[in-house]
């Protein structure tokens, strides 16, 4: 039987200065600001301070923050006995500052070096030197297994090691990265004694094929952010007994080239879900958990502002599309547009030039069966939270802004208090509800907003293709409840654009359901509704590439729709042209069970919408011959 996991109550929380931008100062600030309890402190960002290894404890000191190891010392073991005598003059003086940083624990990698130590017993015997030496002065020596090492490349194969060496000043130290990396046993971390697990590193990573070190080096992510089962490996060192800190550890471009507080904030998120994961499967854990993420029964509404040019051009769209403006603020110029259970608030303050009127998806609202215990777990989970409405209709009512942007409003299933305008909700064209919502977020905000929703609300990610499109390739990411309830569909840019980009800027779109898509687009067209024809080859297309039922695919082609399906149903819709510079709507009906956000028909519907905007084609935009290509531009 496992053994019982240890309590994470008070587990002290880590994060390694390599995760974070900037100085040293800026990172130790960050990781205070952000509620770490300790740093690991990386030697490039000792060696670039401004402070002296006794300041920068001191000032780590002023923090509240602990130094909990200093990292990495490279290719101690050698098969040279002249280089190993300097490899041991060179762990004297990195002693000499480890006692100075007023830590107790030197992190040492296995060896990359062509001359590292393959005979286990020797290897053994060598880092037992190092020990003997650390232990003189009241220290430790973590040992970790670098996924790329030459002898040493696995956990088992350290663990081996240090069990050889049987040195009460030599550990383990074990990297959720290099254990995935190659495919580690969990279950047999649960033998190791957790007194001799010294160090603790956390990272997640997405399922990449490639070179590990690469790998490694620029793509690891915060747990729930990747693929790896960072819950188990946390489960399987908890039951081994280990009792120090939970250190985050990531190698990641975006992480050190983004605002060093905002990396924290999401860093700690991270790890909050990491030990409510943890602790909700094994109960008898002890520790103290947020409130659940309550459920969400569904979209209470999409927010878009408007600015002057376009706020007139909006209402026209929004009542062809059978919605009917019920309501309004006493004292804002924002109105409540309705259809069956979709629901839209309109702000039209916007005051943003262009030359095609700026429309913006700028706020969403989910109903939550329980607001104020959303509210709760919002903050528990780093989100700062903000009242929003007043009165007995607004009670219960919050807001907190997504990395993106956004702001997710958590309201009650009741009105937030509008003045009713008198205007009856017409016949309406047959939408039922908001199906989805689509937004684009930049590569940089792509995971922080998965989290994000993870975290706080309790969404999962699900479903990712790429697509591509006029200005190079994206790729889509379902976030959705466990019932479907809720749904987001973000798209990222693969790569930052250049000036040879997309004449549709980030484009945001509301989906509506109907059960009837044929006889809604019926509606739409006799009422004018500016509906997006598909390109003439696209049903031709379709043919060839689904072979859908003969009747499906006349019906395809007589109104004017779009079609994908995967192996559980199909999804029949039709997009409206832009409102302003972005924003468009989608008429969707799913059918069977289909789980997806038609991003096969994604290109299609882009080139449409880019056409319509004023997009060139990369011919007509080519430059002359000779003059150099601006950045981005591709000729």
């Amino acid at each position: 039987m496992t053994a019982p996991v240890q309590s994470i109550t008070r587990r002290r929380r880590s994060i390694a200065t390599v995760c974070l931008s900037g100085l040293l100062e800026d990172k130790l600030d960050a990781a205070a600001s952000a509620g770490f309890d300790g740093v690991e402190l990386c030697e490039p960002d000792l060696v670039s301070a401004a402070w002296t290894p006794a300041e920068v404890a001191g000032r780590c000191a002023d923090l509240g923050l602990s130094i909990d190891l200093l990292q990495p010392f490279r290719d101690l073991d050698s098969t040279d006995p002249d280089r190993f005598a300097r490899n041991l003059r060179r762990v004297e003086r990195t002693l000499d500052v480890v006692a100075a940083l007023g830590t107790e624990t030197l992190l040492v990698v296995s060896s990359v070096a062509a001359d590292a130590v393959q005979d286990l017993d020797r290897l053994a015997a060598q880092l037992a030197e190092a020990a003997d030496r650390a232990q003189r002065r009241g220290l430790r020596v973590a040992y970790e297994a670098l996924a790329w090492g030459t002898h040493v490349s696995t956990w088992e194969r350290s663990w081996e090691v240090v069990r050889r060496a049987g040195h009460p000043a030599l550990g383990l130290c074990l990297d959720s990265f290099h254990v995935f990396a190659r495919d580690g046993d969990l279950a047999g971390i649960t033998a190791v004694p957790g007194d001799k697990i010294f160090s603790v590193q956390l990272a997640d990573a997405p399922d990449l094929r490639m070179d590990v070190l690469q790998w490694s080096r620029h793509h690891r992510l915060f747990p729930g952010q990747g693929a790896f089962d960072l819950p188990g490996f946390l489960g399987a060192v908890l039951a081994a007994g280990y009792t120090g800190p939970l250190s985050l550890e990531t190698f990641n471009d975006v992480h050190r080239s983004s605002a060093p507080t905002c990396t924290a904030a999401d860093a700690m998120r991270s790890l909050r879900w990491l030990e409510e994961v943890v602790a909700r499967d094994h109960p008898g854990s002890g520790a103290l958990l947020p409130p659940p993420a309550p459920d969400l029964t569904g979209w209470s509404f999409a927010g878009l502002t408007a600015d002057g040019t376009s706020a007139s051009r909006l209402s026209e769209v929004l009542t062809s599309l059978g919605f009917t403006r019920t309501a309004r603020s006493r004292t804002e110029p924002v109105a409540v547009w309705e259809q069956g259970g979709a629901r839209l608030l309109v702000d039209s303050r916007r005051s943003q030039p262009s030359r095609r009127g700026a429309v913006a998806l700028t706020s969403l609202g989910v109903a939550s069966t329980d607001p104020v215990r959303s509210a709760h777990r919002a903050r528990a989970m780093g989100a700062p939270v903000a009242e929003r409405g007043s009165g007995a209709a607004g009670t219960g009512s919050w807001a907190v802004a997504a990395p993106d942007g956004t702001e997710i409003r958590c309201t009650p299933p009741a009105s937030e208090g509008f003045v009713p305008t008198g205007e009856r909700p017409g016949a309406g064209s047959g939408l039922t509800r908001i199906d989805h919502v689509g937004l684009t977020v930049t590569p940089d905000d792509v995971e922080r907003t998965t989290l994000f929703h993870r975290a706080v609300l309790g969404l999962e990610a699900h479903g990712e293709a790429d697509v591509p499109g006029p200005s190079g390739l994206l790729r889509t990411r379902g976030i959705a409840g466990p019932d479907r309830a809720v749904r987001l569909a973000l798209t990222v840019p693969v790569l930052r654009r250049g000036e040879w980009a997309s004449e549709v800027p980030e484009p945001q779109y509301v989906a509506f359901a109907t059960d009837d898509v044929v006889a809604t687009v019926r509606a739409l067209r006799a009422a004018g509704a500016p509906l997006l024809p598909p390109p003439v080859n696209y049903a031709d297309d379709l043919e060839t590439r689904l072979d859908p039922d003969p009747d499906l695919l006349a019906v395809v082609r007589e109104h004017g729709l779009m079609y994908d399906e995967d192996g559980d149903g199909g999804y029949l819709h039709v997009a409206t042209e832009l409102v302003g510079d972005r924003v468009f709507f989608l008429v969707v009906q799913r059918l069977g069970r289909y789980d997806g956000y038609g991003a096969a028909d994604a290109p299609a519907r882009m080139a449409g919408h880019r056409r319509r905007a004023g997009g060139r084609s990369p011919v007509a935009a080519a430059p002359v011959a000779g003059t150099p290509c601006p950045v981005g531009r591709r000729a």
